[in-house]
């Protein structure tokens, strides 16, 4: 009982990075107002160098919610597909797959956006399919590699055991699996909370307003807060990802 106590607060000891990089967000996204000598050094000449249109920390909260909108679609359709082209029924289509998912990603984000707008209008909508396409990838390719890497060997036993397919879907490829995937789903999100800057340009509200805002009004200081926390935001993703995967692999 004391090694599962010993290693449950190991385990959760693990955690104090990402949780260190959200505060600083956080407190970042409430007191940018603490900034405002440093960046009137950058901005000497301008009247204006904190961004005070938008509550900083409404920002953030519309942005992950973007971010997290575009890429739980990207899992489900990026997963599905990759476990549906694996099955004997599909097969023939894996080749289809890849290629739809790599030309989703080589596609410019602005491209997508310029095509959906007319489309599906200004706001939220344009840049979650944007992100969606272009998140798709990493999900698709790892999750093939992950089910395609499992030895032989352990579908024979699996089946030998009487497994159904479904059953060894569930309790063999995807555990096994699991790992794998996890880190095509971190470079995913990971790339998306950059990328979902742009949708700024299209009227959908997040950390990309004072950085559009910055560039069209010449506000270096601007540009400069929206890119801290957006580049927090990242740090904060990938170490939580990063510490999530090293969970995994060891209950693996």
């Amino acid at each position: 009982m004391s090694g599962d106590v010993v290693r449950q607060r190991h385990s959760l000891a693990g955690w104090w990075v990402p949780l260190a990089w959200l505060a600083l967000l956080l407190a970042l996204s409430l007191g940018m107002g603490l900034l405002e000598g440093p960046l009137r050094v950058i901005e000497p000449d301008s009247r204006d160098v904190l961004y005070v249109r938008a509550s900083f920390l409404a920002l953030l909260g519309q942005h992950v919610m973007v971010v997290g909108l575009a890429s739980l679609l990207a899992v489900l359709l990026g997963v599905g597909g990759a476990v549906a082209v694996t099955r004997p029924a599909g097969r023939d289509f894996l080749p289809l797959v890849t290629q739809l998912a790599s030309i989703g990603q080589t596609f410019p984000p602005v491209a997508v956006l310029a095509l959906a707008v007319p489309a599906l209008g200004f706001g939220t909508l344009p840049i979650v399919v944007a992100l969606l396409l272009y998140g798709l990838l990493p999900i698709v390719r790892n999750t093939l590699a992950g089910i395609q890497g499992i030895d032989p060997g352990v579908h024979e036993a699996a089946r030998g055991m009487g497994m159904t397919p479904g059953q060894i879907l569930r309790q063999v490829e995807l555990p096994l699996a699991a790992p794998v995937i996890l880190a095509g789903v971190r470079t995913s999100v990971t790339i998306n909370v950059a990328t979902a800057a742009i949708g700024a340009t299209v009227g959908a509200s997040n950390l990309g307003d004072p950085i559009i805002s910055g560039i069209v009004n010449g506000n270096t200081a601007y540009v400069l807060q929206g890119a801290l926390l957006i580049g927090l935001l990242a740090i904060t993703v990938d170490s939580a990802f990063e510490r999530l995967q090293r969970r995994v692999v060891r209950q693996g």
